[in-house]
């Protein structure tokens, strides 16, 4: 037992040199302590900041209603959204009124001694927008009904007054308007082709009328009867285009 407690004791020694040997590298053991590894340092200091300009400078954006507002023109010229006027609601219908008005903030106008001006007065007929000739303001169109048909087709029109006009009320206004549009079609042409070849259909083709062209085409113009009937419909203007519109 003594014998076997001494083997194990020599190989316990020899398995700790071995150990020693394979951390020492080449046999060498070395105690030196190794240097730790330095990180980079994290960059505390606060970024550069800067600033052009004066921070207490303000921005001031132009009112959208300059872009309409020529500068240095008179001041009684100027659009009505240039301008603030007073009503004169107690002014006589159709005779003349004057009113006083006052230029909004940045428009520069001038009077007739091409003097700055900011209050002023206009003259303009005692009227509302809705009252005005059909000269003095612009309406919408409409390309969706009949101009040619008996009763003559009406539609809902916008009307917008042009700026240089005054009047009182609302400058924008509904109105029932004749349908009055064209879609390109010349009077003439359709006149000389019902004349020409109209036995064959040709005035109805153009017109955009296919059935009554194709009808006209193989009855050879109704025997010449239904051709002579187109050459007076057409030439009265009782007959259009199929679209609804007016001749040039």
């Amino acid at each position: 037992m003594a014998v076997f407690a001494e083997l194990q004791r020599l190989c316990g020694a020899a398995l700790f040199v071995s150990q020693l040997v394979m951390l020492s590298g080449r046999g060498s053991l070395s105690f030196k302590h190794s240097e730790p590894v330095a990180l980079p340092q994290k960059d505390t200091t606060p970024p550069y900041i800067f600033v052009t300009g004066s921070a207490s400078a303000e921005i001031t954006e132009s009112p959208s209603y300059l872009a309409k507002c020529p500068s240095g023109g008179l001041c009684s010229r100027l659009p009505p959204d240039c301008i603030s006027c007073v009503t004169n609601h107690s002014c006589i219908y159709g005779k003349p009124a004057t009113f006083d008005c006052t230029v909004k903030p940045q428009v520069n106008c001038v009077d007739e001694k091409i003097q700055k001006q900011k209050n002023f007065t206009i003259s303009m007929t005692c009227q509302f927008c809705w009252q005005l000739p059909p000269t003095d303001y612009v309406c919408s169109n409409s390309t969706n009904c009949m101009t040619v048909s008996c009763p003559r087709q009406r539609y809902n029109a916008t009307c917008i007054v042009r700026d240089h006009i005054r009047c009182l009320g609302n400058r924008s206004f509904p109105k029932m308007l004749y349908c009055n549009w064209t879609g390109g079609y010349k009077w003439s042409t359709a006149l000389a082709l019902s004349i020409t070849l109209g036995g064959f259909g040709a005035d109805r083709f153009y017109l955009g009328q296919w059935r009554e062209g194709l009808g006209k085409l193989f009855s050879f113009g109704g025997l010449g009867i239904w051709t002579l009937i187109d050459v007076l419909l057409i030439g009265v203007g009782y007959v259009g285009p199929a679209d609804g519109s007016l001749y040039i």
